[in-house]
């Protein structure tokens, strides 16, 4: 069962969604002589590059997703995107399929209203005020009814696509075609949230294993238009401050159930902390935890879904992330990565570079992660690092 994915009957995960974060995951499941698939819409995915065996299909068609789940039959079915028939998982899940954490947590947060009302509505966890919205006009009245600045979500996304800040009655519309060209799923709903007052805004890696659970450090982090772009560990809290963020983190992620890593993500305000979203996967900002953990985020997670105990999380070392994006204008697969050398001469530097077969702007490509003595220096190298890095065009 462990040890040999080429024997007739190894342990084997199935990744939903291929990215970055999902090559990471599966690098480490075959450190522990696990067979990985890795299955996405679209060919070379960054996971497929190191996977045993890989899929292309659209995985919001039902009966596609069902089909090649029964034909594969994995031992585990690990959900890593947002665009998923997630019913699909629900139905398998109560045939005898595991799926991490738990096909109803996949459910529920790969949609933003599930998510709310699970945490506002019947946890009583802190969060932005909110509305939900079918149509531009009832928009509008979301809108007038929070007060601006607000901000609007599709229900389905991922990386801050389609979601935008509106500032202005006159930027409704704007917002309304953003979230619908943005979003997943071809779903027309959105969320509407007031606009929270945070002094930072932070992630709870949180841990659920047979050992129990397990938070790591914070994460602070930097978002811009949706997206991060950059993250240091650890981000300093008062001792009430993280005692609130764990306390909300456990209560979502024990409501959600089931083993893994969850990235909890929260506001640090001025009145105390605020819920924001959850992942129940590993978290791009976590990418950090690969220069500063004893076990990265990928490591924990691996280890908990496959019921491996997780007794402590360990902190080595300060450090930060920053993130190289595809430049404006331009769409393609006829690049590549330049400056790599020049970011790793810096002082305890690390690049990962995510293997995407196609570069367009916004996209996440590479990842710089620097450790030092303190947060402020990591965070200054990682940054000088990913400056260097370039996307360059070959004509």
């Amino acid at each position: 069962m462990w040890g040999n994915p080429a024997s007739r009957s190894p342990k084997t995960i199935m990744l939903l969604g291929s990215g970055e974060l999902g090559k990471e995951v599966v690098i480490e499941a075959q450190r522990l002589g696990v067979r990985t698939i890795a299955v996405d819409r679209y060919e070379h995915a960054p996971a497929m590059g190191v996977a045993h065996e890989a899929h292309v299909i659209d995985m919001l068609d039902p009966e596609a997703l069902r089909s090649l789940i029964l034909q594969v039959k994995p031992d585990l079915i690990i959900p890593e995107v947002e665009a998923i028939a997630t019913q699909v998982l629900v139905e398998l899940e109560s045939e005898g399929f595991t799926v991490i954490p738990t096909a109803t947590a996949a459910r529920l947060t790969m949609d933003r209203e599930g998510i709310r009302r699970l945490a506002a509505e019947k946890l009583g966890l802190p969060t932005a005020d909110y509305r939900f919205a079918d149509s531009l006009e009832e928009l509008e009245t979301a809108v007038a009814e929070l007060g601006l600045p607000c901000v609007v979500k599709p229900l389905m996304s991922s990386s801050g696509k389609g979601q935008s800040v509106c500032r202005s009655r006159e930027d409704v519309q704007a917002c309304w075609r953003m979230a619908m060209e943005g979003g997943r799923a071809q779903n027309t709903r959105v969320i509407v949230e007031s606009f929270v007052p945070f002094t930072s805004e932070i992630t709870m890696l949180t841990v659920r294993s047979v050992s129990g659970t397990e938070f790591c450090p914070p994460v602070g982090h930097i978002q811009r238009d949706g997206d991060y772009v950059e993250s240091w560990q650890p981000h300093f809290m008062s001792e009430e401050e993280l005692r609130e963020a764990q306390d909300i983190a456990r209560k979502i992620t024990d409501a959600l159930g089931g083993y893994g890593l969850f990235g909890v993500e929260l506001f640090i305000t001025p009145d105390g902390v605020v819920f924001s979203e959850v992942s129940p996967r590993p978290h791009d900002t976590g990418m950090v935890t690969m220069v500063t953990q004893d076990l990265s985020e990928f490591a924990l997670h691996v280890r908990a879904i496959l019921g491996f105990p997780v007794p402590s999380v360990e902190l080595l070392t300060p450090g930060a992330s920053a993130t190289l994006k595809g430049g404006e204008g331009r769409e393609g697969e006829d690049f590549r990565i330049a400056g790599i050398g020049e970011a790793l001469s810096l002082p305890r530097t690390q690049v990962r570079i995510f293997g995407k077969p196609l570069c367009k702007p916004g996209r996440r490509m590479a990842v710089a992660l620097s450790a030092a003595e303190d947060v402020e220096t990591a965070r200054s190298r990682a940054k000088e690092a990913a400056n260097l890095l370039k996307v360059v065009w070959s004509n």
